[in-house]
């Protein structure tokens, strides 16, 4: 472990401003009409899978463009009420697993959304939309134009994602958050920052974040992957990072206004520490909290900090007056309890 960034006083005050070009909200505005006008079905179908206590469904929704992206709807057994929901988004190269791989949230009274990450090695869901020539890895597949750029199409998936639970039975739609780690704390950022309808975003140690900083700082992937990008267009950097700028979740901060828990491994090598803290010391939330694991890497807290993400999810609830709709896990018939 070593620590590189600065000392924890200098990041909590660490609050630059980053490049944001004037048309950033049309920008959006757009891609997100765009999106939405093209439509596509909604889908539910029963996940084959042996389990008792979790109702697991395949959960097939429109991105961008209309795609096709999958994900897995996870509730607890025998829940009537309409349960607040987590829409989880997932870290650079993963895919939604198995639902068994998910029970958490589930087994903690909420509903919980698992998105696909589409054409990510491990992921079930492709991306159609090709690209010119990229180094190998996701951040800089069409980042000559943000109009072709690899994350207006994800970003737009998870925007598309939670206007698809919010139509679900069983989903109380106005408790609905997002939640995420490194590339998923990224999206999850970027959602909130172009939604005005969450309960709550779950931040922990973003990726896409303060690009400037942070490919300039860290000899980690996948941010090398825009260095070995320029080190070959060696007359690119203005384009790239004028791209790069539409998609900076400091940006996205700075719109969101959803009550906000982030975390950050203080000697993380991928993300360096001053780059979460640039995004949330922009976040506009006017409740937000951050926590620090001094001696943890870009695995942060882990499963350890799992409960205070519960807790501070239950607060908002309380706070809004839906803390009954959760909580309840119904006991199976024949379990003795």
């Amino acid at each position: 472990m070593t620590r590189f960034d600065r000392p924890l006083e200098e990041l909590r005050r660490f609050a630059p401003e980053v490049a944001e070009p004037d048309d950033f909200d049309r920008f959006w505005a757009e891609t997100l009409g765009e999106s939405r006008a093209a439509g596509g079905p909604v889908t539910l179908a029963d996940a084959d899978v042996p389990l008792r206590a979790v109702e697991a469904r395949e959960l097939v929704f429109p991105g961008f463009a209309g795609d096709p992206v999958r994900a897995w709807y996870l509730r607890p057994a025998g829940a009537s009420a309409d349960l607040p929901a987590v829409v989880e988004f997932l870290g650079y190269g993963g895919g939604r697993g198995m639902p068994q791989q998910r029970l958490t949230w589930a087994a903690a009274g909420f509903a919980h959304i698992v998105m696909d990450t589409r054409g990510q090695p491990a992921a079930d869901t492709v991306d159609p939309h090709g690209s010119e020539p990229s180094v190998p890895g996701f951040l800089t597949r069409g980042i000559p134009d943000p109009a072709t750029y690899y994350y207006r199409r994800v970003f737009t998936d998870g925007v598309r994602c939670v206007d698809a639970v919010r139509g679900l039975a069983g989903i109380d739609p106005s408790a609905v958050a997002v939640a995420g780690g490194s590339q998923g704390g990224g999206i999850a950022l970027a959602v909130a920052g172009l939604r005005d309808d969450l309960v709550a975003a779950i931040v922990d140690y973003p990726f896409l974040c303060h690009f400037r900083r942070a490919i300039g700082m860290t000899g980690r992937e996948p941010y090398q992957e825009v260095v070995r990008y320029l080190a070959i267009h060696r007359n690119r950097a203005d384009a790239v990072f004028h791209t790069l700028s539409y998609f900076d979740g400091v940006n996205f901060a700075q719109r969101a206004t959803a009550p906000a828990l982030f975390s950050v491994g203080l000697p993380d090598p991928v993300c360096p520490p001053s780059t979460v803290f640039a995004a949330y010391n922009r976040h506009a939330a006017s409740v937000k909290e951050i926590a620090t694991f001094e001696f943890n890497e870009h695995e942060g807290g882990g499963a350890a900090h799992w409960p205070r993400q519960v807790g501070f999810l239950e607060e908002q609830l309380a706070v809004e007056g839906r803390a009954d709709r959760a909580f309840r896990v119904p006991v199976l018939a024949g379990s003795g309890q």
